[in-house]
């Protein structure tokens, strides 16, 4: 016999770790021990969204004027390591449209022709937002130190003065911008119970990540104009400034990879957290009915969405009007501790001895990776 069905939900916040009672219940639902912070209230996603949009807005008015400061300063001192520069903002002003779009696009309610939502919209414009780093950024911030290697420099540095001031005024603006979204994240660090680095490995939000790895790499590349136009003013040697563009050009189309293969894996289907899903296996191993959880898949359609599926073999005896009333039970209570998981489908089945070895092996595997996860936060 196979039931399935769904659990509706409207906000995500990272689950807590269940408890259930020994012997539990069935009436009951289980509790959650872990006392760590969490969002109240059914918009806690949107507030979030509220956060990084103010972050992203922030970001881009940072990065429009640096641009076109850099640009008239490149211009009229005639650096290639500015002019990078300049591109260099050009592009993140760009990508934080995409970004901005993503937000809103990403929160449409579901419909006939995507029944589950939009949620990757923010993995596909983050993804487009990595192209732009790609090819505005880091393949102009190359051609520019081709073409100043190729084409030598005069001894003329009466406007370099002007284009330092301009970056220095530009690591001001980035930095002010970089801290906001430090911050921004280290407050879903906290929600989520871990630390910065962690989170900055496994945070949910694409959008924030972009931002973030954007304003470090703006920072980054405003050091490198920096060393090499002085560099170049003490030396009279172009390859210092040839080789900053180059370092500039380097470090967006790393970023831009980086970044890239993050929402690719998203895009595609991602699985939740290992140590969120092994909290969702030992609550369905630890029902009363269920005798076997023979496989588990989730899967992230968006910050605040998670499809669970799982198959369950159910101790014999029951008949079909109390296991309706179990799934139903079962499915409750896990939308009531894991509201992100607004998708859940329950499919009862009769384990064979092989379904229960693999599920064993499954159990000990999702074990390991925890482990290994733990490891590393806790070395971060």
């Amino acid at each position: 016999m196979s039931r399935s069905s769904t659990s509706p939900s409207d906000r995500h916040r990272t689950p807590r770790t269940p408890h259930t009672p020994d012997p539990p219940e069935p009436s009951r639902a289980p509790e959650a021990p872990d006392s760590r912070p969490e969002p109240d209230g059914p918009n806690a996603q949107g507030d979030k969204d509220a956060r990084t949009a103010v972050t992203v807005f922030v970001a881009l008015g940072a990065n429009l004027v640096i641009a076109l400061a850099k640009a008239i300063g490149g211009v009229f001192a005639g650096s290639p390591a500015l002019l990078s520069e300049a591109a260099h903002s050009v592009a993140d002003s760009l990508n934080e449209v995409f970004l901005l779009a993503s937000l809103k696009r990403s929160r449409r309610a579901p419909d006939d022709q995507h029944p589950f939502g939009y949620g990757k919209e923010r993995y596909f414009w983050a993804l487009l937002a990595a192209v732009g780093i790609f090819v505005m950024g880091g393949c102009f911030s190359f051609f520019q130190g081709a073409e100043a290697l190729s084409a030598g420099s005069s001894e003329d540095h009466s406007g370099y003065l002007v284009g330092l001031a301009v970056l220095g005024l530009a690591l001001l603006a980035e930095g002010s911008s970089l801290v906001r979204a430090l911050f921004q994240v280290r407050g879903h660090a906290r929600e989520a119970g871990r630390g910065m680095a962690a989170e900055l490995r496994r945070g949910d939000d694409p959008t924030l990540r972009t931002v973030l790895a954007e304003d470090s790499t703006a920072c980054l590349g405003v050091v490198f104009a920096l060393l090499g136009m002085w560099l170049h003013m003490v030396t009279g040697e172009v390859a210092y400034e040839a080789t900053a563009s180059f370092l500039i050009g380097a470090l967006l189309v790393y970023v831009a990879y980086r970044l890239a293969r993050e929402s690719r894996a998203q895009l595609i289907g991602e699985a939740i957290d290992p140590v969120q899903r092994r909290e969702l296996r030992r609550f369905l191993e630890g029902q009363p009915e269920i005798d076997t959880v023979t496989s588990l898949l989730t899967m992230r359609l968006g910050n605040d969405s998670t499809l669970v599926a799982a198959r369950v073999d159910l101790f014999p005896g029951l008949d079909s009007e109390e296991v309706e009333e179990v799934l139903v039970r079962v499915k409750t209570t896990m939308a009531k501790i894991w509201p992100h998981a607004d998708q859940i489908f329950l499919d009862v089945t009769d384990a064979s001895a092989r379904d229960r070895a693999k599920a064993s092996e499954d159990r000990q595997a999702l074990d390991e990776t925890v482990a290994a996860v733990e490891r590393e936060d806790r070395g971060a």
